[in-house]
């Protein structure tokens, strides 16, 4: 009994230094005594001593201190008083010492450079802050420069300096390229601590000009980046560079190999070196060598080992990383730089200076009249720092004498205080590298004793355990403690008691005897006062039955017993466990009151099981092993589902609770595993059942929670392995009491509709939820930051109220509270809405556009200020749009494209822009109401791309050795084009290509004639446009030189050409060669993989019709020739047209139209027919005067807008021909040289075909040739009409 009466007492021993450590820090933290008694102040947030702060942005100097009374704040700037009053932009927070000074509007930062220091008082002392120096953080732009380009010879070292600005704070570098990509670095290419970029080697790809260091300044969140260097790469020296044109290639690349080198430090230089580095801080040392192959680093310590666990590599080796260095880390390091060749070293001796740091910094005092007290200020340094006192901001030594104080060095010793002793006392340590500034208070008061236990606090132990009763206390002088046992009983003493130094009584063995009330008594010279609190002893828990060791059969079932006793005002907690773990999650473990069943036991049911009963003041356990053996084989069992429960009751109705009871039907061979609870609410929604709760088999009674003003009624359903039963008969009804809602509505909302309101919603609540009649709802609102009371009123069983007349976009505090007949609900949970959103106001500023490539431009802006968002900041989007090529001079409509870029970015790119043009962007603010205002237009230009294909390339005119080639130039031009490119090269019958033949041609001619060609061969033409960037993507065409000037023997089919509808299109085509050939049509999808679709054309016409055709799809179509393996045409493209819905009545069906088809068809027949007479009599029509005249077919190019086919030109317009005409290239077919032309027969008609076949217009076409006007036309003949090789 003594050893553990000492143990106690040990125990409450350190118990009372802790208490009484923390007492002398500061009064004990009671609300209502922290409310009575006075303290001195005590700075509790101030900022940093050196701040850097955004010269955009208000600054903010905080000072924050508590004190009773609450203490008043005072400023000096520069060791001198800083009136506030007289400084418009300065402000004080209330009830606070915290500084702001508006900069954002009119402020300027730069005139608020300095050092501060804040003063809180009160009538026990004066507590002062650091001194805080306020900088501007500064990110000044680069200082211009001209850069020469770095030539350099493979295998030497090479630095690019990078000289950033000198900003505040310093600004972090890196290097990247044109693309905005990250240069690599490696062993050989790395950066330096100065930012400098080192070359160890430079290799041969090292050449590029776009070497261009980046400052990143924080602070402001700039970058400014410096000017590209170049850098160029010598493979050979310059001798070989001068004589290089005169060499043969053999001399070239018999060049000598790079000269290896051994290696040498580009940093730092020289052998030795030194620095400095602070006590706590990061050492960092660096070592750059250059040489070939690229050395190696490797650091050491001389006389010592590099520190484990602080030790980091950084940058390839180059840099050795010492975190938190101390006084034993100065030293000499030494770092080496070896390859193959040799080696180079430095050393950089190291000294560690420290700061001033605490070794004991000063406390606060809470001390009574007539004690005695020390405040104690050690601090250590290198060098030692220098401690000086002062009393409430004041030098100590010219601060108003204490007779009770004496300064002795780094002590104040305390005689005999009294209540005029109380102030705030600060210690500064200081060296040249820094000061500490603590305060500590001595706080003289004279208060009688309090008891901060609560009264009649109760306590509840277990028999025969310790029970400890506090009796907290405060008083000065310090009070004495004294215990009773019930409110007249004698004073406690003796060795079955324990009295604790911080006023707790500890009974080490109560027994059940020791309940009752214990009296606290705290008494000092100016008073005395007492408190009660109740002790309960509770008898123990135990487990009278305990689970027993059990062998079951495989398959069986199995329970354990845990019958408990415990002390009936406990409630007690029955746990079971397997193998120490929780029990598997599996149903056929049922926990029941008082065991627990294995259902359908297997093997790895094995194990031990143990049983834990706990409650709030103790825990008890047993367990028992359950061993599993093999089962003997049983008949088959037929399985079902259970039947229903019957006999339900309803007993112990309560206001919110009822128990249920039922007894089981049968549960037909397969165990009942659970009961599923459903109840009806007759009152709300009748006939409607819902879940409940679920139990498990083993159990028939179960207390249901209800919930207020619910008619209920309830059933139950059993189920098995097998499935669930029908439900059992409903009990009886049981109406429960109205009741205030037990809830609120959740999901509340306020977001505003209009800039001057603010729409508040909430989910509502359920019927049975309303717990009873009369379901209201109290909707309140106040400002948020303002200091207003809420606004609220009650709307009926609604989801929604709106709040007119509030400010545009700020923020509310808003909640929603339940209510009925009976009252209110609980208070609710405030919510944070706004008012609804207005457009902003502000366009985004200083837009800038950096063009990156002929495609892709990077656009900047400045972030708008947020009050001028006027709502939540969703983005910005960049309207950009063409205005013009510069090739063509020509304007175009004008499609503006956007890009939206999500959050406050500044940035963004601008893909997909057409080269050699001219754009202009603005760039707008976007919140939940809308867009913003547009910056000003801004005007930027793309550079020159290659160009795109030339429009077409025909081949006429074909001789015994010439061919005439005749081009369009492209349709996008990407530039000023320098030339054309023509390639050709000889096909012979295997399909063998012969030599490729290279002309370059003039950019101001659209036709040639290639002469010297063999007779009667094909040739293949490769053709392509340039423009100064480079070639465009080519267009290739064939073509062959014919054998003689006779009418050639060989079939070929040419000029096929297309006129489409929407769901149809007429394909025509021109033939020479044995008359009765059958034709046939194929075509397909364009770019599509899928086979040729075939028509066979009836008879020997020379046009299709080809029909069932997708609307606004395009096609490639090809014709041939029944019979003749590989003879049939060059493939065409053309595009149906677009659905169109027509309101007009369609003509098709009126007889007037069908008649004038009818004469239009028999007078094309007529014609036909002559046609056919005249060419069998040879006529006018041989082969060479049908191709001279023909010889100039031509095909426009699609519109660059919709991608669809134009009409045929009338005789009387003077624009150039549109899309998709197949007209010959001087549009008409002269009288003079054909009497049998239809010509005449045109009219002017359109170019289009009917669905019967017809061709009217084929022929139709202006009277005389007129020149091209712009780019949108050529005259040139179509490639899909060039001249086909006979096979």
């Amino acid at each position: 009994m003594m050893k553990k009466k000492r143990l106690s007492a040990s125990k409450a021993s350190l118990v009372l230094f802790l208490c009484q450590m923390i007492s002398a820090l500061d009064v004990p933290l009671d609300s209502k005594l922290l409310e009575e008694l006075s303290q001195p102040p005590t700075i509790t947030q101030q900022s940093p001593k050196d701040y850097i702060v955004d010269p955009r942005e208000n600054i903010v100097i905080q000072c924050e201190a508590k004190g009773k009374p609450p203490p008043s704040f005072s400023w000096t700037r520069n060791g001198t008083h800083f009136d506030i009053d007289k400084d418009a932009q300065v402000t004080m927070k209330p009830n606070s010492g915290t500084l702001v000074i508006n900069i954002m509007n009119g402020g300027k930062a730069e005139a608020y450079e300095g050092i501060y220091q804040c003063t809180a008082r009160n009538e026990r002392g004066a507590a002062i802050s650091n001194n805080i120096v306020i900088r501007p953080s500064r990110s000044p732009l680069w200082t211009k420069e001209k850069l020469e380009p770095h030539q350099v010879r493979e295998g030497d070292s090479l630095v690019l300096h990078c000289r950033p600005p000198v900003g505040l704070p310093p600004p972090i570098i890196f290097w990247m390229d044109n693309a905005f990509q990250r240069l690599p670095q490696s062993e050989r290419v790395s950066q330096g601590l100065n930012g400098d970029l080192y070359f160890s080697n430079v290799q041969p790809e090292d050449t590029r000009e776009d070497y261009i260091c980046y400052a990143r300044f924080n602070h402001t969140q700039t970058i400014q980046q410096k000017q590209p260097i170049s850098v160029k790469v010598f493979s050979m020296d310059s001798l070989n560079d001068t004589i290089a044109a005169n060499l043969s290639d053999t001399d070239i690349y018999g060049a000598k190999p790079v000269t290896e080198k051994q290696p040498i430090l580009l940093t730092p230089t020289g052998s030795t070196s030194t620095k400095v580095e602070l006590r706590g801080s990061v050492l960092l040392l660096e070592c750059i060598a250059a040489g070939l192959p690229t050395p190696g680093i490797h650091w050491i310590k001389e006389g010592g080992e590099l520190p484990a666990n602080r030790t980091f590599f950084e940058n390839f080796k180059k840099t050795l990383k010492i975190i938190d260095v101390s006084e034993a880390d100065s030293g000499n390091y030494k770092c080496i730089a070896r390859n193959i060749l040799g080696s180079a070293y430095h050393v950089i001796s190291v000294t560690v200076k420290a700061a001033p740091y605490w070794i004991t910094a000063p406390r606060n005092l809470v001390l009574s009249p007539g004690e005695d007290g020390t405040l104690i200020c050690r601090a250590n340094g290198n060098p030692k720092p220098n401690i000086s006192w002062l009393a409430n901001g004041v030098p100590i030594a010219i601060a108003p004498e204490d007779p009770s104080r004496k300064v002795d060095g780094d002590t104040i010793i305390f005689s005999h205080v009294q209540e005029r002793s109380s102030a705030v006392y600060q210690c500064n340590a200081s060296n040249e590298y820094g000061y500490l500034l603590a305060n500590a208070f001595v706080n003289v008061l004279a208060e009688p004793p309090r008891i901060l236990t609560p009264a009649n606090k109760l306590y509840q132990v277990i028999a025969d355990s310790p029970a400890l009763l506090d009796c907290a206390y405060f008083g000065s002088p310090k009070p004495e403690i004294e215990w009773f046992k019930g409110v007249k009983g004698s004073i406690l003493r003796g060795n079955e008691y324990v009295f604790h130094d911080n006023g707790t009584l500890e009974i080490p063995v109560a027994q059940k005897d020791s309940t009752g009330t214990y009296t606290c008594v705290a008494r000092n010279e100016l008073g005395k006062i007492q408190n009660e609190v109740q002790l309960e002893v509770k008898d123990p828990t135990m487990i009278i039955k305990q689970p027993e060791y059990k062998v079951i059969q495989r398959y069986g079932q199995v329970s354990f017993e845990c019958i408990i006793k415990h002390d009936s005002t406990l409630l007690a907690t029955v746990t079971w466990l397997k193998d120490n773990d929780e029990l598997p999650d599996d149903e056929r473990f049922l926990v029941g009151k008082d065991n627990l069943t294995i259902m359908n036991v297997t093997d790895k049911d094995d194990g031990t099981y143990t049983c834990i009963v706990n409650t709030t003041l103790d825990s008890v356990s047993a367990s028992a092993v359950l061993t599993v053996v093999a089962a003997p084989p049983t008949p088959a069992i037929i399985y079902a589902r259970p039947n229903p429960p019957f006999d339900l009751e309803l007993t112990g109705q309560l206001e919110r609770s009822v128990e249920l009871s039922w007894i089981p039907g049968d549960e037909n061979n397969s165990p009942i595993t659970s009961f599923v609870i459903e109840y009806e609410d007759g009152l709300h929604e009748p006939g409607v059942w819902h879940y409940q709760t679920e139990v498990p088999g083993t159990q028939t009674t179960v207390q249901l929670k209800l919930s207020p003003y619910v008619n209920y009624s309830f059933r139950v359903i059993a189920v098995n392995e097998i499935g669930r039963s029908q439900p059992s008969e409903p009990s009886e009804q049981y109406l429960t009491k109205s009741a205030n809602p037990d809830e609120n509505p959740s999901n509340v909302q306020g977001i505003g509709s209009e800039p001057d309101n603010l729409v508040i919603t909430w989910e509502p609540l359920k019927g049975f939820q309303s717990n009873g009649p009369g379901l209201q709802y109290k909707v309140s609102w106040r400002q948020k930051d303002v200091d207003d009371e809420w606004t609220s009123v009650i709307v009926a069983n609604v989801s929604k109220y709106i709040v007119s007349g509030t400010p545009t976009f700020v923020p509310y505090e808003i909640k929603v509270q339940a209510l009925n007949d009976l009252g209110y609900a609980p208070e609710p949970s405030e919510v944070i809405g706004h008012s609804g959103e207005d457009l902003p106001m502000v366009a985004p500023g200083n837009v800038q556009v950096h063009v990156i490539n002929s495609t892709l431009a990077k656009v900047h802006w400045d972030p708008v200020p947020l009050k001028t968002v006027r709502g939540h900041l969703q983005g910005y989007k960049v309207y950009y749009w063409k205005v013009q090529s510069l090739s063509r001079r020509s304007r175009r409509h004008v499609e503006k494209k956007i890009l939206t870029f999500r959050g406050n970015k500044t940035f963004g790119m601008l893909p997909g822009l057409e080269p050699y043009s001219s754009y202009k962007l603005n760039v707008r603010v976007v919140n939940g109401k809308g867009e913003g205002p547009a910056s000003p237009d801004k005007v930027f230009k793309t550079p020159e791309g290659v160009p795109s294909s030339p429009s077409f390339l025909k081949i006429t005119n074909p001789t015994l050795d010439s061919l005439t080639l005749e081009w369009g130039s492209p349709t996008h031009p990407n530039g000023v084009l320098t030339s054309y490119v023509l390639k050709f090269q000889p096909i012979n019958n295997t399909h063998e290509l012969g030599p490729l033949v290279e002309i370059r041609i003039p950019a101001n001619e659209s036709s040639l004639i290639l002469k010297n060609l063999n007779y009667s061969t094909r040739y293949k033409f490769y053709f392509n446009a340039q423009t100064s960037v480079g070639s465009g993507s080519q267009i290739t065409e064939e073509a062959v030189t014919i054998m003689d000037e006779v009418q050639p023997l060989y079939p070929r089919i040419r000029n096929v050409t297309t006129a489409a509808a929407e769901t149809y299109a007429n394909i025509s085509w021109e033939y020479e060669g044995p008359d009765h050939a059958n034709f046939y049509v194929e075509y397909g999808v364009a770019g599509s993989k899928e086979d040729w679709k075939k028509e066979i054309v009836n008879g020997s016409r020379s046009f299709f019709v080809l029909k069932g055709l997708t609307p606004g799809t395009a096609y490639k179509v090809r014709v041939g020739a029944e019979g003749l393996s590989g003879f049939r045409s060059s493939e065409d493209v053309f595009e149906t047209g677009p659905a169109m819905a027509s309101r007009q009545v369609d003509i098709a069906t009126q007889g007037w139209f069908i008649g004038l088809m009818c004469a239009v068809a028999l007078l094309i027949l007529i014609l036909l027919i002559v046609c056919f007479i005249r060419r069998n009599k040879g006529g006018k029509y041989p082969v060479k005067e049908k191709e001279d005249a023909h010889a100039d077919p031509e095909i426009q190019p699609m519109k660059e807008d919709d991608g669809t086919f134009g009409e045929y030109s009338d005789a009387e317009d003077h624009k150039p021909l549109k899309k998709g005409s197949r007209t010959p290239s001087d549009r008409t077919v002269k009288k003079e040289d054909s009497d049998d032309s239809l010509v005449d027969y045109g009219e002017g008609v359109n170019g289009q075909f009917n669905e019967d076949g017809s061709f009217i217009g084929q022929y139709s076409g202006k009277k005389e040739k007129e020149p091209a006007e712009g780019n949108e036309s050529s005259e040139a003949p179509s490639p899909v009409n060039a001249m086909n090789s006979f096979v």
